[in-house]
């Protein structure tokens, strides 16, 4: 691509690659293509034939030259572009425009593959979850917080499935402390495993997404993955394996210190949280919310946090997620 500045203004040209069909840039019906006009509408974007321009203030010009840049360094990994993973590209590198000081680039957090499995690869899809899975990597012990759809569980789940699969650990623990929406165990009804299962079931279902079904009843029979409640990790201490604590803000603060001291040799620790849905009797203080004054400043633990800018489920969660924080603050929540 080559820029051509003028005082204010400045234009850019970019050849396609003849292998790359337009469509995989444009996107069927020219939907990728609307996505970058909406998001530059002061900048002129004609396409002919395999050759894209751009027309309009030089640092948007610019911007769109690093966009079609970034989608053509991701097609070339044979990933296709989506109008979701095109909107993010946008963001960071405005983001990194206005002085984020990111070093990554979007392609760079668009093709890290954590977890492949039956034709579907697992991706972080923002800046902060892919230096979420970085910390994971280079800490023990790492909290991600942040609200409903930024992928903390699910990215924490990809790394614990990515690990076992690399034989860096032995087995996958998966825990919930099973205070949630007003409910006790022991008004449900049923077994003990009925009892447990509406706490657990998203955790489930995370691991049939990340592994063969029919393979999951035989793991954990054989105890190479544990899914239960937080109080049944009490008294044990877990060598040798990836431990995932989800819904961390339904702890106390003694349930908090109990668990993280269940961390045994060459075991890795992931907490993750909503600090906005504590489902806690009033009066109790969440164990999440106070772990980081205590252990902000302590080395090998690492704590990531998310906003709803990460939120990768439907569009409209985003916007509830600022909505409900507009209010609480409002409110002095």
């Amino acid at each position: 691509m080559t820029q051509t500045p003028t005082r204010a203004q400045a234009s850019a040209q970019f050849t396609v690659p003849a292998k790359h069909p337009m469509v995989t840039v444009l996107g069927s019906g020219d939907s990728l293509l609307r996505v970058i006009e909406d998001a530059f509408p002061a900048t002129d974007i004609h396409v002919r034939g395999n050759e894209v321009s751009a027309v309009g203030d030089a640092r948007e010009v610019a911007l769109v030259q690093r966009l079609f840049d970034e989608m053509m360094l991701v097609l070339r990994t044979g990933q296709p572009m989506t109008e979701d993973a095109v909107e993010r590209s946008i963001a960071m590198l405005r983001a990194a425009e206005n002085g984020d000081g990111a070093s990554e680039t979007p392609a760079e957090v668009l093709t890290q593959n954590i977890l492949s499995n039956r034709g579907r690869t697992i991706r972080p899809k923002t800046l902060n979850q892919k230096r979420y899975v970085d910390a994971i990597d280079k800490h023990t012990i790492v909290f991600g917080i942040g609200p409903a759809g930024t992928g903390k569980t699910y990215l924490a789940m990809a790394k614990a499935v990515q690990a076992l699969q690399a034989k860096q650990v032995n087995r996958i623990i998966l825990t919930r402390p099973a205070v949630e929406a007003g409910e006790r165990l022991g008004f449900l009804p049923g077994t003990l495993y009925e009892k447990i299962d509406p706490y657990l079931r998203p955790l489930y279902d995370a691991l049939h997404d990340m592994l063969d079904p029919d393979s999951i009843p035989r793991l954990m029979a054989a105890g190479t993955i544990e899914v239960a409640p937080l109080a049944y990790m009490r008294g044990r201490t877990l060598n040798d394996a990836f431990i995932i604590l989800d819904e961390a803000q339904n702890t106390n603060p003694e349930q908090m210190k109990m668990f993280l001291t269940r961390l045994g040799f060459d075991s890795k620790i992931v907490v993750t949280g909503d600090v906005t849905q504590i489902d806690l009797p009033g009066g109790t203080k969440s164990g999440l919310r106070q772990v980081r004054e205590i252990l902000d400043d302590v080395d090998d633990v690492h704590f990531s946090l998310l906003t709803s800018k990460d939120v990768v489920r439907h569009k409209l969660v985003g916007r509830i997620v600022d909505a409900y924080e507009k209010y609480d603050s409002r409110n002095g929540q």
